[in-house]
Order: structure tokens, then sequence, then C-alpha cells
């Protein structure tokens, strides 16, 4: 029987040994990450970030800070600077999604610090920011409660999370359509188009193994959040979670 320090050894190479096929793969689709994404959901991942963003709005005012973990090619991270007057900054682990985002933030007149870094050991001290943001990234971690931890951890007490995921479509016709486009249609369009099918296989995978809207919730009181509540965005195709780090007790 494996020990207590074995057995934590091995779920770290796991951990090491996923990050890194999900960095890879990100790498390789990077250049056609957003024009898919678009495509892909009729922009309707456009209107799910800018909800979120808007919903974020009277937290996000002068002298506050924001931070967008898994932050990809910058779109959250753009659409909270749009949206308020906090200072924003966006880390990744994939440097090809970094690169992109750092060129749309170029263009624009406010700028955003685009680092790369884990989401798992986030390159930030304790209590840094009122506002920590990550859309599409979550269920990607191979820890999604350390994730959870890690996000709480660099929020102030009394600060703001926002998560914006794929979820479960809770109307039963409905649902049995998405899942044949999401699990037929979706890989083969996006394996055309960005030349890695399995990138696009592994979306519907990774989505069905991520908790549910409800038990995201539990997820999230557990970890020490409250005010925790979601909303069913498209049917449930996504799901949007908010929740607020208590004040310290006096």
């Amino acid at each position: 029987m494996a020990t207590v320090d074995e057995q934590q050894e091995r779920a770290s190479r796991q951990e090491h040994d996923h990050a890194a096929r999900v960095r890879l793969m990100f790498a390789g689709i990077a250049g056609r990450y957003d024009l898919l994404n678009h495509l892909l959901s009729g922009n309707t991942d456009k209107r799910w970030r800018r909800r979120l963003a808007n919903q974020l709005r009277p937290a996000l005012v002068p002298g506050t800070c924001a931070l967008d973990v898994a932050c990809g090619t910058g779109d959250l991270a753009l659409a909270l600077a749009e949206a308020g007057d906090a200072r924003v900054v966006g880390v990744d682990f994939c440097r090809p999604m970094l690169e992109i985002a750092r060129r749309k933030s170029s263009t624009i007149a406010f700028s955003i610090p685009f680092i790369e870094g884990d989401a798992l050991l986030l390159p930030f001290a304790d209590s840094s920011f009122e506002v920590v943001t990550i859309a599409f990234g979550l269920r990607n971690l191979a820890d999604v409660r350390g994730g959870l931890r890690e996000l709480s951890r660099v929020l102030k007490p009394g600060g703001r999370i926002a998560i914006l995921e794929f979820s479960r479509p809770v109307v039963p016709g409905f649902r049995a359509l998405f899942q044949f486009y999401f699990t037929r249609v979706l890989p083969r369009i996006g394996g055309i188009v960005s030349g890695s099918r399995g990138a696009y296989e592994y979306l519907p995978d990774s989505v069905s193994r991520f908790p549910d809207q409800k038990r995201l919730v539990e997820m999230m009181r557990e970890t020490g959040l409250a005010e925790v509540e979601y909303q069913n965005l498209t049917g449930g195709i996504a799901a949007l979670h908010f929740g607020r780090l208590p004040l310290l007790q006096s």
C-alpha cells in the first residue's frame, strides 16, 4: 500500500501531466481559438462574457483590481475593462494565447497586463483583488477544488468571484439536440478548421466530467464562499456562478 507521501507525489505528477497536455493542446489551436469560439457558438460566447462583466459593473470601480484567471486570448479581461474603471489583470499558462491577448490589448486605450501563470499556483499574494473571474477555464484544471481555493486565496474579504463555464442544459428536448451537436457535430467542424479534432473532442468530454450547476454551488460553499448563486445561460448550455468571500470577523 502506498504511503501518504507516495500518494501525494503521484497526485502531483498527475496534475503536472494534465496541465502539460492541456497547455500543449491550447497552444496548438491558439491561432484559430477565437474564430472557432465565435463560429461554433454563433457569437453566444461574446454575449455570455458581456453579461458577466455587466453584472460585475458595480464592483469594477476606480481603485479596485480585478483578476481574470485562465484568461486565454483576453476576451473577458477586455470586457471587464470596458464595463468599469477597475484595473484588470489577466493570467494564463499558455503563452501563445497570452501573445494574442497582448496584441488585442495593444489596440485599445487602456493597458491590461497579461501574465503567464498557473491557475493552481497563482503568482499573486493573498487578498490581492476585489474581483476574480474565470471563464471556461475551471473545468480544465486537474484539481477543481484546488482551483476554487486558489481563486479564493487571492480574493480580498468581501470581494466577488464569478465563474462562467459550460454546464448541463435543463430543457429535455433541447438537451438531447445540444448533446448531439456538442458530441458529434462540433468536434468535426472544430477539427477541420483548427486541424486538431482531439481538442474539440476534449471539450465535450471535459464538460461531461465537470460538476453540474448545483454541485458547483456546493463546492464553492465548501471552499468558504458565501452568497453563492447561479444563472443558467441559453437553457443551461453554460452557467454563471457568483460568490463572495466573507468579511473577516473582528
